[in-house]
Formats: structure tokens, C-alpha cells, sequence
């Protein structure tokens, strides 16, 4: 599991309860509406419905599955493995490399690795690999599309059960019945409330965070493309290694060059 999305989940959630719990001495049935969970989450879902193909809707569980796990490798392990194929390919030759393919569970790398084994020129290779890249960034993108619209139109829900409220709570002003408008007014807040926690502290973070997990995942990616073709033209195991390198902050590459 990732780790900073763990402490984030635990520490907004403990958060929201210690308020809560403050405000209500307990009774957290106060910050229950109906009438704004359907207006505000139901609201919210009927969005994605209608802006997003049902193919992209299917994924979403998977989506919420890579905010909380990551299972890429770190470009330190990258670098670690490509500079060992790359040591294995310069001393028996690249088609040594062959056996080395069980042993590669980045599913892109080992396909580049094998199109290099087989003789694939270069240049198909880089196209490939570059579609392949592509299409990942073109899916990484549905999946953000997905929280950029609940953080989008959310809060947009909740201002909509905020008026509904307010026109109940005017509405029943010639009765003067306080149970009734007190009733309106709760629906109107607690809607904006469900609204903003919706796009602040869930849609909006999982959409950032995915984001990010997609841009690191391209420069792996773009590194482990550059490794391949190095090993292919037969670079120098040192050549190869510099040019990851590149990828990398300058402390992380200077611990991984004294290691």
C-alpha cells in the first residue's frame, strides 16, 4: 500500500471526526441528510455517467486501486536492473539476454527487451514503445477525467441542495413551524459541507495523486525506452547507466553512483 496516501486517509479522516465530534458532543446524526447525500453524491455520480464512456466507468475501481497501491518500480531499481542486463548483453552478447526475460516483470520493459533480442531495428522500436506510451498517458488521463468531474461539479451539487434548502426554509416562513425551517436550513448547509469535502478532501487528491503516479510512470518508462536502445547499439554498460541517470534528481544520483 502506498503509504502517503495511507497517512493521508488516516489523518483527514481523524480530522473530520475530531470536528465533528466537538461540534455534535457525539450526535453525529446532525451531519446526516439524505436529501443532500442524494443531491450532492448521487448528483455527482450522474456526471460521470453522462461525460464518461461506461468502458472508462468500469475502470474506476482500479482507478481508486493505483491511488492506493503502487507497485512500479522506483527508478532505483530500474537502473539497478537495466545495468545489469546491460553488463549481461556487453560480456555474452545481447541474445544472452534471452534467458533474462522471466526475470523482468515490468510488462514494457520486457517487451522492448525482447523486440531488441529478436533484431528489431531501432527505430521500430522507439515507435512502438512511443505508441505504447502514448496510449498509457491517453488512459492515465480517463482516470483523472473521473475525480477532475466530482471535484468539478461536487461542490456545484452542494450549492444546488444549498438554494433547495433556502427555498424550503422561505417557503415555510408563514408558518413559522422552527422545526420545519430548521429542517431547510440544515439540507441547505450540510449539502455545501458534502459538496466540499467531496472535491477537497477525496475527488481532488486522488485526481493529484494520479496525476503524479502517471508522470513518473512515463519517465520509468522513457528511461527503460533509452536503456533498451543503448543495449541494442551496444553501448558501454557506463554509457547506458549515465544516460538513466539523467532521469534522476542529482542526491539520488550521486547515492546510487557511490553505491
Amino acid at each position: 500500500m502506498d503509504k502517503a496516501s495511507l497517512i493521508g486517509l488516516i489523518v483527514g479522516i481523524s480530522a473530520l471526526g475530531y470536528v465533528f465530534y466537538e461540534v455534535s458532543h457525539g450526535h453525529f446524526g446532525m451531519f446526516f441528510s439524505m436529501e443532500g447525500v442524494l443531491m450532492v453524491g448521487v448528483g455527482s455520480i450522474s456526471v460521470i455517467f453522462m461525460a464518461m464512456p461506461m468502458e472508462r466507468i468500469k475502470c474506476v475501481p482500479g482507478y481508486i486501486k493505483r491511488f492506493l497501491f503502487h507497485k512500479g518500480l522506483p527508478p532505483e531499481e530500474v537502473i539497478k536492473l537495466i545495468s545489469k542486463l546491460s553488463e549481461r548483453a556487453r560480456r555474452d552478447g545481447i541474445l544472452a539476454l534471452e534467458s533474462e526475460m522471466p526475470n523482468i516483470k515490468d510488462p514494457f520493459l520486457q517487451a522492448g527487451m525482447k523486440m531488441a533480442v529478436d533484431g528489431v531495428e531501432p527505430n521500430n522500436i522507439e515507435t512502438t514503445c512511443r505508441i505504447e506510451l502514448a496510449s498509457m498517458q491517453e488512459r492515465h488521463k480517463a482516470g483523472k477525467k473521473v475525480f477532475d468531474l466530482l471535484k468539478l461539479y461536487g461542490p456545484g451539487y452542494g450549492l444546488v441542495g444549498t438554494l433547495v434548502g433556502q427555498v424550503g426554509l422561505f417557503g415555510n416562513l408563514g408558518t413559522a413551524d422552527i422545526g420545519q425551517l430548521g429542517h431547510a436550513l440544515a439540507i441547505a448547509v450540510v449539502a455545501t459541507m458534502y459538496g466540499a469535502i467531496l472535491a477537497n478532501a477525496i475527488a481532488g487528491p486522488i485526481g493529484d495523486k494520479l496525476a503524479l503516479r502517471s508522470s513518473e510512470e512515463i519517465l520509468s518508462r522513457e528511461m527503460m525506452l533509452q536503456a533498451i536502445l543503448s543495449i541494442q547499439a551496444g553501448d558501454n554498460p557506463r554509457v547506458t547507466e549515465e544516460k538513466m541517470l539523467a532521469f534522476i534528481p542529482a542526491a539520488v544520483r550521486t547515492k546510487l553512483r557511490a553505491a
